[in-house]
C-alpha cells in the first residue's frame, strides 16, 4: 500500500478562501520554533487571522539560547507591519519536560522518532493553550523548514483532540522558506544552525 502525500498547502488555501467568503477573521494561536521561521508565516497568515504567537520550546536545552531566540521572536513581532495585529505569549520553559518525553530516544537520528515526540510535545501544549484561551485555530511554524517532515507534523496536529481546530500547513510551499531568509536579512534576525536540543547540536 502506497502512502499518498497530502497537499496541506491546498487545504490551507481552501480554508482561507472559505473564511474570506464568509467575511470571517479567525483567531489563531501560532506555535513558533524561532523568529526566522515565523517571519514568513506571520507575514502570510496575518492577512487572514488575528495571530498570537506562542513561544514554547522546552527542547532548547541551554537557557541562554532559549532566551536569545525568545527575545528575537518578540523583537520581530514588534517591528513587523501586519494587516491584523500580532501578539505574543511566552510558554512554560522547562527542559526536563523534553528530556522526560524523549527518554530512550537519545540516539535516534535527526528526523527520527525523537523529533516526532518533540513535535507532539509542542503541538499538544499549543492545542491545550488554544482551547483554554478560546482560539479558533492552532498551528505551528515547524512545517516551514525543509528539514522537517510536514506530513508527520500535520498528522500529529490533526490527531490532537481539541475544541480549537488544527490549521493544516506546509509553509515551505509558495517559496515560504526562501522568503523567510529574505525577511531574516531584512530584520537582521539571529539564525541558529540547529533545532535547539543537545542531540541535534551534536550532529551539527
Amino acid at each position: 500500500m502506497t502512502n499518498v502525500k497530502v497537499n496541506y498547502q491546498k487545504q490551507l488555501d481552501k480554508l482561507i478562501d472559505e473564511n474570506e467568503k464568509k467575511g470571517v477573521v479567525p483567531t489563531l494561536l501560532l506555535h513558533s520554533c524561532c523568529a526566522p521561521c515565523s517571519s514568513y508565516v506571520i507575514e502570510y497568515l496575518s492577512n487572514y487571522f488575528y495571530i498570537t504567537v506562542l513561544y514554547f520550546n522546552p527542547n532548547i536545552s541551554e537557557e541562554g539560547e532559549y532566551t536569545k531566540r525568545r527575545d528575537e521572536q518578540k523583537r520581530l513581532i514588534s517591528q513587523m507591519e501586519t494587516k491584523y495585529p500580532v501578539s505574543f505569549i511566552d510558554g512554560d520553559y522547562n527542559p526536563e519536560h523534553f528530556f522526560t518525553a524523549v527518554k530512550g530516544l537519545e540516539n535516534e537520528p535527526e528526523r527520527g522518532k525523537r523529533c516526532s515526540v518533540c513535535f507532539s510535545l509542542r503541538l499538544s501544549y499549543t492545542a491545550k493553550a488554544a482551547q483554554e484561551r478560546g482560539f479558533d485555530y492552532f498551528a505551528t511554524t515547524l512545517t516551514l523548514s525543509p528539514l522537517k517532515n510536514a506530513q508527520v507534523i500535520n498528522s500529529i496536529g490533526m490527531g490532537i483532540e481539541c475544541k480549537s481546530k488544527y490549521l493544516p500547513s506546509d509553509f515551505k510551499k509558495k517559496e515560504g522558506y526562501k522568503r523567510s531568509i529574505v525577511l531574516s536579512e531584512k530584520y537582521n534576525l539571529y539564525r541558529q544552525n540547529y533545532c535547539g536540543c543537545v542531540f541535534s547540536k551534536k550532529q551539527v
